[in-house]
């Protein structure tokens, strides 16, 4: 009995876990599915069909700008990201010395305030009046007519602020564990600092790297805050698609097959990164998160 008992155990502990995503996620994707294969309007009600497919049709057809928008500004964003964060992981993990951990905090600061909160303040610094335009215009050194809010730039800039700390730490984890006998091998064989990093640290860190793209571009492509705050009316993405559709159009089958639509899409990118990279970096960022 008692043998039983100790197999029994990792289940038992299981359990509270196991439930809750069932409750909290598996049920409502299986709800969503049928919704999203459901005929009718709120007005008189939608009916299941289980064959009608024609909402994932009308999504990827109808919607095609947004879904090609929300791939074009997630993927400029991960790439500028990449640009801005390696430098800075990089000072943290061989400059930062005792004071590491304060730089990670600093990094990690404007998470205390809310998502949508920041976004906003970028409304104001990004502003045709704002912070930062509108000194330049008074001082004329750009045009008074020259604007960044209402535009993909605007978009773009939201979305590299507010998910850059989740392309920072996964490259820190990755630099972190360069061993530093291997650069000074490198050293010691003649090779200059530029020759270290590129036959060195570079593909020590591109598992980092790619572990902070995925971290970056799974909610950027689904984001819709930025779109909305910063991009105005003609810079849509999906995700603001599948709001409208939820909440104004009430149109829940479109809604659900769309929704739907774009977590397959992620999933399939995320299935493909852990069959090629492995999930190990992954986890190391969430928890460095």
């Amino acid at each position: 009995m008692h043998g039983i008992r100790s197999k029994l155990t990792p289940y038992y502990l299981m359990l509270p876990g196991g439930l809750w995503l069932a409750i909290f996620f598996a049920v409502p994707i299986v709800m969503m599915i049928g919704l999203s294969t459901m005929t009718g309007n709120v007005i008189s009600g939608f009916g299941e069909t289980w064959q009608h497919f024609g909402n994932y049709v009308q999504g990827f057809t109808q919607y095609t700008p947004e879904w090609i928008r929300s791939a074009e500004y997630a993927g400029l964003g991960c790439l500028i990201s990449i640009v801005l964060s390696y430098p800075i992981a990089y000072w943290i993990a061989f400059y930062g010395g005792s004071r590491k951990s304060t730089y990670l905090f600093l990094l990690l600061l404007p998470f205390f305030v809310s998502f949508v909160l920041r976004t906003i303040a970028w409304n104001y610094i990004l502003g045709d009046q704002g912070l930062i335009l509108g000194p330049l215009k008074h001082w004329g050194l750009i045009a008074p007519g020259f604007r960044v809010l209402a535009t993909g730039s605007a978009v773009i800039i939201g979305i590299v602020y507010n998910y850059l700390p989740f392309m920072i730490l996964p490259i820190y984890v990755a630099l972190e564990r360069v061993d530093p006998t291997v650069i000074e091998a490198g050293r010691d064989l003649y090779a200059g600092s530029a020759t270290v990093f590129r036959k060195v640290v570079l593909p020590l860190s591109l598992p980092g790297v790619f572990a902070g793209v995925l971290l970056n571009f799974v909610p950027a492509a689904s984001d819709y805050v930025n779109a909305s705050v910063l991009g105005g009316t003609g810079n849509t993405m999906i995700g603001n698609i599948i709001y409208d559709q939820y909440f104004v159009v009430q149109n829940y089958p479109v809604q659900a097959s769309l929704s739907f639509s774009l977590m397959g899409i992620l999933l399939i990118g995320i299935f493909l990164y852990a069959r090629a990279l492995g999930t190990e970096e992954v986890l190391e960022a969430a928890a460095a998160i």
